[in-house]
């Protein structure tokens, strides 16, 4: 182990018993943590330290990470469980966990009887801190007021994408600007996920000035959308975006809503015609075809090509994480692809020769990359557990309520349908950024859920009371002794 590992084990191990301790004295520093675990998400990659690190595997995940925002998201856990806020219970059995849990375990399945099992084992470090950060934000999401910090830190995150997005475009001249993530098509995810959380939270009760600073958010992230230029990311955040305003609005029309939505076609129209021509290059039907020709070199029907190889040969797949590794060296020469087989887990090759070895990428897709790696069976638990998530998002589209803690589930679940909708041609879901962020969200989302269902018995109970005594009140009035 490096002289930097150790160090890092080191702060890590002085880190958390430190911020448990304050989020433990401090409600403002729980707080805090919680604000800078949500906008900091965008950049924990840039926080991190890579334990075992295999940095020329082309996996989704190349070793043991360790951020910041764990330390983060342990401090809010631990101190929430500890040291309740009055009034609150200590814990409760956030919505979705059950299948979040079950497909651990079956990832646990996968690893234990694969090769090699290195690869999966940092995946499935991944999906034990996206639990941990699931729960930190199911513990620490109880009312309106955390919310609100929930959105702030969410806004500045897509204020800084959006900075970053302009500064790549004009100072550098980038085609397709990345923001802080390491590819235009991972930020247009990231704006697709997040997005529709402003939506609602523009159509709520909340107060005016946050609502405001919404509305900034939604103009930053439809330029910057426009400006990564994804075939998929584009009409999806359109999709989202109209999906949650349809969802939330109200169908009242009044003069401010025209003006409103005239100035919303005019900004968009205006934001088209200037990105017409680099939109055009990229949405040309020529392209688009081309994209799933599965004899096409590293395209979106190449993948499923291999996949269909995989579970033809191998019912529970290759393992987590393994893809590159099976597909460079089985598969891919199987079917005369020109990929190279790793020279070895312990034959580090140096950063300069990287580029003379031609390793298979990761599938772009998330579900083929799933049925690839984890086989039929693991791709129906997967599927489970989004189902979970949509249902408890769609829960919040029976009662049209502007109350934050009604409306926002609404915008979770445009939320859920972001980041899904973009997997179908992308796999960036396992990227640290985007795993956080839409586990926080998934988080927000259980805790409301919880919320919902408590006050349902009450409001059912109140409505009884309300109609035993409209009856009562009956029985009087028609009684003889009345006159």
């Amino acid at each position: 182990m490096e002289l930097k590992d150790l160090m890092a084990l080191f702060l890590i191990a002085a880190a958390i018993p430190i911020g448990v301790a304050l989020a433990c004295v401090s409600q403002r520093a729980r707080e805090a943590a919680f604000l800078f675990m949500t906008f900091g998400s965008v950049i924990t990659e840039r926080l991190d330290v890579n334990f075992v690190t295999r940095f020329w595997y082309r996996g989704t995940t190349r070793g043991f990470e360790f951020s910041f925002i764990d330390v983060l998201a342990i401090s809010i856990l631990v101190s929430g469980l500890l040291l309740p806020r009055p009034g609150q219970s200590r814990c409760y059995w956030p919505a979705s966990l059950g299948f979040m849990i079950l497909y651990f375990l079956y990832c646990c399945f996968s690893v234990l009887f694969s090769d090699p099992k290195l690869f999966g084992l940092f995946e499935l470090s991944k999906v034990v801190r996206g639990i941990i950060v699931f729960l930190a934000a199911a513990t620490f999401v109880r009312t309106e007021r955390e919310l609100r910090l929930l959105i702030l830190a969410l806004g500045c995150a897509v204020c800084l994408e959006g900075l970053t997005a302009l500064r790549h475009r004009y100072l550098y001249a980038i085609y397709r600007v990345p923001g802080t993530m390491d590819h235009p098509n991972s930020l247009s995810m990231y704006l697709c996920t997040v997005t529709p959380v402003f939506v609602a939270a523009a159509n709520s009760n909340l107060p005016r000035l946050l609502k405001g600073f919404c509305y900034l958010c939604l103009a930053a992230a439809a330029v910057t959308i426009v400006m990564t230029i994804s075939r998929a990311g584009i009409p999806i955040f359109a999709a989202v975006v109209l999906g949650a305003t349809a969802c939330c609005v109200s169908f009242r029309i009044t003069l401010k809503k025209i003006a409103a939505a005239t100035t919303i076609c005019l900004a968009v129209a205006g934001l088209v015609y200037r990105s017409w021509d680099t939109l055009m290059t990229r949405f040309s039907p020529d392209m688009l075809a081309a994209e799933y020709v599965e004899d096409n070199f590293e395209n979106r029907g190449f993948y499923f090509r291999i996949a269909k190889e995989i579970l033809s040969d191998r019912f529970f797949g290759v393992g987590l994480n393994n893809w590159s590794w099976w597909v460079s060296s089985d598969y891919g020469p199987r079917l005369k692809i020109p990929y190279e087989g790793y020279p070895g887990m312990n034959e580090v090759p140096s950063k300069e020769s990287l580029s003379s070895f031609v390793f298979a990428p990761p599938a772009h897709s998330l579900a083929v990359l799933t049925a690839g790696e984890l086989g039929w069976l693991g791709l129906v638990l997967f599927g489970l557990v989004w189902l979970r998530w949509f249902q408890m998002g769609m829960s919040f589209l029976r009662k049209r309520s502007p109350e934050a803690m009604h409306r926002l589930g609404t915008g979770f679940l445009f939320a859920t349908c972001g980041i899904f909708l973009q997997s179908v041609t992308e796999w960036t879901y396992r990227q640290t950024p985007i795993l956080f962020t839409f586990h926080i969200l998934l988080g927000a989302l259980a805790s409301l859920y919880h919320v919902k269902r408590q006050n349902a018995p009450a409001a059912d109970e109140s409505a009884e009371f309300s109609g035993e005594t409209v009856e009562l009140a009956e029985t009087i009035e028609t009684s003889p002794m009345s006159g």
